[in-house]
């Protein structure tokens, strides 16, 4: 666990070394474009909720589940099945 740790702050420390690198004006664009992703991100995620939740509506309907059997087979029946005809032949 320690060394799957350290890795992950290896890892960390390498991209802070890599971002303070940049020249400030490279970091304020990517900053931007992150943000500006991140926005529209957020953006597409709230409409798509409000139009699914327009085009609901508020009724509940509540069906019969169908294709469960009614007299439930488990592997012990089954077996015995197979072992109950084997003895009759």
């Amino acid at each position: 666990m320690k060394r799957i740790r350290d890795k992950i702050e290896y890892y960390a420390l390498q991209a802070d070394n890599r971002w303070k690198i940049l020249p400030v004006k490279r970091q304020r664009l990517l900053t931007k474009l992150f943000f500006g992703g991140y926005a529209l991100l957020t953006l597409l995620v709230i409409v798509s909720i409000c139009i699914s939740t327009v085009q609901r509506n508020n009724e509940i309907s509540i069906n019969h589940i169908d294709g469960v059997s009614k007299n439930p087979h488990t592997k012990d029946t089954i077996q015995a099945d197979k072992i109950n005809s084997l003895i009759k032949k």
